[in-house]
């Protein structure tokens, strides 16, 4: 049971994963296990595309497995970028442009409040269990910081006066949705 197949491709989910889950579990990733497929994310909900990746995963591979989505979602523009968060600015996934875009179309609003949202899916003996993670926060409105990835330089979470990326991995997983996803996770799988 302590084998988990984590239906990525982004190693800085898969380096975030890892430090929350410590030794509890071994997390196994598509290249570890063999796997090199992208697996489409068409769907128009984060739950519908975490559940797209975890049972194509699962039908290949039998084993007990998770995925996850997440997305920016910024109150002025109605949730956007959202379910379309890392191809916001075109399907080559830029960082910088979808930063870029998310900027200028914030430009005329004083409200800068957001959150970022991660839902996990994972399959576990064929049954599909779902587990949410939130941290709201607000975008600024320039860069700042170098670590991390998507849109870290410009989210700075509330209660802290940093954005994501001028945190190190621990400040930020006192924050972080993902972590607040996966602690949901570990929650149930240590209760089995």
């Amino acid at each position: 049971m302590n084998n988990l197949i984590f239906a990525t491709n982004n190693q800085n989910k898969v380096q975030e994963v890892r430090a929350v889950l410590g030794e509890l579990f071994n997390i196994i990733t598509l290249k570890e296990a063999g796997i090199d497929i992208d697996i489409p994310e068409p769907h128009d909900t984060l739950e519908a595309n975490a559940t797209e990746k975890s049972k194509t995963i699962f039908e290949i591979t039998r084993q007990n497995c998770f995925s996850e989505d997440t997305g920016l979602e910024v109150e002025v523009l109605n949730g956007e970028p959202g379910v379309k968060s890392a191809r916001y600015a075109g399907e080559d996934r830029s960082f910088d442009d979808n930063i870029e875009k998310l900027l200028r179309k914030l430009q005329p609003f004083e409200n800068r409040a957001a959150r970022f949202r991660t839902v996990i899916s994972l399959i576990l003996n064929g049954k599909e269990y779902f587990f949410e993670g939130i941290c709201t926060g607000k975008i600024i409105s320039e860069r700042k910081g170098s670590n991390g990835f998507g849109y870290d330089p410009v989210f700075k979470p509330d209660g802290s006066d940093k954005t994501f990326a001028e945190m190190d991995m621990d400040g930020k997983n006192k924050f972080s949705h993902r972590k607040k996803a996966m602690e949901k996770l570990i929650s149930f799988l240590t209760k089995l």
